[in-house]
């Protein structure tokens, strides 16, 4: 009998370490969850840092961009010179609070309704008597605020070196609009190519139909932006009028024409380019503040030393 008690004894306490041994590994397994909860602490505190450097640089950002508001100046001009003169007084004018904003047109007639439909601050690219005719045929009311620059007219020829080699009946291509065909008239009348009527000048305006004597050639007027391409796909022989900022474009240089207006004359302060703006417009502070960076010596020094008599300062 005691040997029996015995054994069950062996056996109770036996079962009893095996339960305390269960109860161990429970524990050891909680404390690995707890360790690998605390393992992502460190990544949550990286991404929280994170979204706060974010917030910084954002704040950083927008109150670089309040320091540095600038007030636009939105201006239309042709690319060659305008655009380019345009561009050597973006940094005068951003010292003095404007953004110069310069769009590109490459003919006469968008940037007016541009600067008319408000899309535009102004424009720079046409002189006065274009202006004044452009006004009268689309019923708008854009005025000049400031005379620029004066772009001598030129003939260039298509296999012509002199005037004098120029054949009967050879062909004059010269740019059609109202303002631009006069004065391509007055120019091939300077040069004894033409007669027009004696009191033919830049405010009456002229036009082919009113050629007295065409000296027996033949004169084509033609879109303007189009006559350096026409001139240079004419036949040999051909000569053409060309206004000055097409010229350049063309890679056509003053000291090749064959002549050019008489800057003694009216022309220069007929044709002269300038400012366009908005009747009303004028001496607002913006547009005042984009004439005075332009009638600057530093603007009259870069048309000398850039386009070598093909840009006239006029200021």
């Amino acid at each position: 009998m005691k040997k029996f008690l015995s054994i069950l004894l062996v056996a109770a306490l036996t079962l009893s370490a095996f339960a305390l041994t269960g109860c161990s590994s429970d524990k050891t397994d909680d404390t690995s969850k707890t360790d690998s909860a605390a393992e992502t602490t460190p990544d949550t505190t990286d991404q929280t840092d994170s979204a706060a450097s974010d917030d910084t640089a954002s704040t950083d950002d927008s109150s670089d961009a309040a320091d540095g508001e600038l007030e636009p100046i939105i201006v239309g001009a042709s690319a060659t010179p305008h655009a380019e003169i345009l561009e050597q007084v973006k940094d005068v004018l951003a010292d003095e609070g404007y953004d110069l904003q310069i769009k590109i047109f490459d003919d006469y007639v968008l940037p007016n309704k541009a600067l008319y439909d408000g899309e535009l601050d102004a424009n720079y690219f046409q002189h006065t008597p274009y202006l004044e005719s452009f006004n009268a045929s689309n019923d708008m009311d854009l005025v000049a605020a400031a005379k620029i620059h004066y772009e001598p007219f030129g003939i260039y020829g298509n296999g012509v070196t002199d005037l004098s080699e120029l054949a009967d009946g050879a062909t004059i291509i010269i740019p059609a609009d109202d303002s631009n065909e006069t004065r391509a008239l007055l120019l091939l009348q300077q040069e004894g190519l033409i007669k027009l009527p004696d009191d033919a000048s830049a405010s009456v305006g002229v036009t082919t139909l009113d050629i007295v004597d065409d000296g027996g050639y033949n004169i084509t007027p033609v879109q303007a932006d189009t006559v350096p391409a026409q001139l240079e796909n004419a036949d040999e022989g051909t000569i053409a009028v060309i206004n000055g900022n097409y010229a350049l474009q063309a890679g056509l240089h003053v000291e090749d024409a064959l002549a050019i207006e008489d800057a003694s004359g009216d022309a220069a302060q007929t044709y002269a380019n300038v400012i366009a703006v908005r009747n009303g417009d004028e001496n607002t502070p913006k547009i005042q503040a984009l004439i005075k960076a332009l009638q600057s010596d530093a603007v009259k020094t870069y048309m000398e030393e850039t386009y070598n008599g093909a840009v006239v300062a006029i200021f």
